[in-house]
């Protein structure tokens, strides 16, 4: 075979089958786009700004629940709100707030318990309950607003009240979500408030020897958890 024909031959190979190669260069694009994860259709919409800022919060709340829950992981605490909702049935449907105790209220249920489910969870459970009363119930379960997942600041912080806790959040990142410390504060006696098993327990801080690097002491807070910046 002449020299001409062996060059021809191997530019002429398709793409796909070129070593390390299992998508054609053109669909990579596409291959990309179809690979990432659904984003909740709540999470797509831009808040209008001429909206007043009350139901900008709302809207904003709506968002945050809508993305979290979107992974199905999400765990339903004390205080968030829920939409119950069974097919056919608008006497059973409705926006629902969790107590403290956990716990919700439903026509002919009476009390379930919500905290502990996830919102798919906790609508199975539903659907089994509902069986004494109802053929095949059908029921789904939306998060709408998350007020379970927080941690509170109080004393010398630029900013004090609750702040949104995200998976693993520690010490610091809380304390700088909040604007950071006074100049009056007293690093030295911050400490943790946690409610473990119904009683207060309390965590002292080494704050300056965590902003040094010493990850054991930038304790990783828990839902629940404030921090008192004397």
């Amino acid at each position: 075979m002449k020299w001409g024909s062996l060059l021809l031959l191997a530019f002429s190979v398709p793409a796909p089958f070129c070593h390390g190669q299992n998508v054609a260069p053109t669909d990579a694009p596409a291959a990309q786009e179809a690979a990432k994860p659904a984003v909740p259709a709540a999470a797509q919409r831009t808040i209008d700004p001429s909206v007043p800022p009350a139901a900008q919060e709302t809207a904003k709340l709506a968002v945050r629940a809508a993305v979290l829950a979107a992974d199905g992981s999400y765990v339903i605490g004390a205080s968030d709100v829920i939409t119950v909702t069974v097919l056919k049935e608008t006497t059973l449907s409705g926006s629902l707030l969790v107590r403290p105790d956990g716990m919700i209220t439903m026509p002919l249920l009476g009390d379930v318990r919500a905290s502990g489910f996830t919102p798919l969870q906790l609508g199975g459970e539903i659907a089994i309950r509902l069986k004494k009363y109802i053929q095949d119930p059908n029921v789904s379960v939306i998060l709408t607003q998350i007020n379970s997942k927080k941690v509170y600041l109080i004393g010398e912080v630029s900013k004090i009240g609750p702040v949104d806790i995200t998976p693993g959040m520690t010490l610091l990142e809380a304390i700088s979500s909040a604007g950071g410390l006074t100049q009056y504060a007293n690093a030295k006696k911050i400490y943790i408030l946690r409610n473990e098993d119904g009683k207060h327990a309390r965590l002292p801080v080494s704050y300056k020897e965590a902003l040094k690097g010493n990850g054991a002491l930038n304790l990783i807070l828990k839902p629940g958890d404030t921090i008192v910046v004397p």
